[in-house]
């Protein structure tokens, strides 16, 4: 006999239905989920109850209790859907108000640690793995997803499916990254380890992808065996990419392009930390004469 499965009340189903049918991708629909039972569990009774009051009163609390701004303006997202496409009463959210989140410069590695880093990996798949990160600046969730099928030689180029927005593009491949591919290729048929057409990463199983937890464990683990002392998440590489390629003077726009980047005021935040670019601004103090 199997437990009973707790029914799911009218108003999330119908907030369910909504998602689904605008098909708002399984993690943000979580996201929005969440953010109704949080309020919810505020309010102590359903939140279709709720006036414009208790949703400011809501706001104040997520405060007090020291949310992060990332978090509490994703929490009104979430309370936002609810309230304009489910309940049809988006009035209601008008005492509640996005907060500025603080714009934090990125990590960027030097080359040498880049190179130390991927070097340091564990194994073939992850050093493989890490330099597409830091050659085509792909974000970990797409590399995960990469198949086999994806790698046109001729052209020089990975193909990403539906990446983040749901939308596909191709990056670049380089020389030295498609030979890596080819090596890691070789290694990997020869072990069995992949399937035909199958994930260029596959997990232990070769029918499932490597994970992204799998693989920022495994950045984790070489950021700590090459001894360098800074964060290094897998985002970090794709950082690396896009800082990179501006201190080698490749236009922004190019950039914005490679990494995907809805808007570009997004990718202008790699001028901040490209380096090489701010040396060669001259200080105001170097323009003056002696008296």
């Amino acid at each position: 006999m199997t437990p009973a499965t707790p029914a799911v009340s009218a108003l999330r189903q119908r907030m369910l239905d909504d998602m689904h049918m605008r098909k708002l991708e399984p993690k943000t629909q979580s996201t929005y989920i969440r953010a109704v039972r949080h309020l919810a569990g505020f309010l102590q009774r359903s939140p279709d109850t709720a006036t414009a009051e208790d949703l400011r009163r809501f706001q104040l609390h997520m405060v007090d209790q020291g949310v992060s701004p990332i978090t509490l303006n994703a929490t009104i997202t979430g309370l936002k859907f609810l309230f304009d496409v489910t309940l049809r009463r988006g009035e209601l959210m008008a005492g509640m108000s996005p907060v500025r989140v603080p714009q934090k410069l990125p990590v960027v590695l030097s080359r040498e640690e880049v190179a130390r880093l991927i070097a340091a990996a564990s194994n073939l798949k992850y050093q493989t793995a890490l330099s597409i990160a830091y050659g085509t600046g792909l974000r970990v969730g797409e590399i995960v997803a990469l198949k086999i099928s994806d790698i046109d030689s001729q052209r020089m180029t990975l193909r990403v499916e539906q990446g983040k927005g749901g939308k596909d593009r191709y990056a670049m491949l380089s020389p030295v990254l498609l030979e890596r591919l080819r090596a890691w290729w070789r290694f990997a048929n020869a072990k069995g380890k992949m399937l035909p057409g199958g994930w260029l990463f596959p997990g232990m199983n070769p029918v499932d992808p490597l994970t992204a937890r799998q693989l920022n464990r495994a950045v984790h683990d070489a950021a700590e065996a090459a001894r360098i002392d800074k964060r290094v998440t897998m985002h970090t590489l794709r950082h690396c990419f896009a800082t990179h390629l501006l201190e080698q003077k490749v236009d922004i726009r190019l950039i914005q392009v490679l990494l995907g980047h809805k808007r570009l005021d997004t990718t202008t935040i790699y001028a901040h930390v490209a380096t090489e670019i701010l040396h060669e601004v001259v200080s105001p103090l170097e323009n003056l004469q002696p008296a």
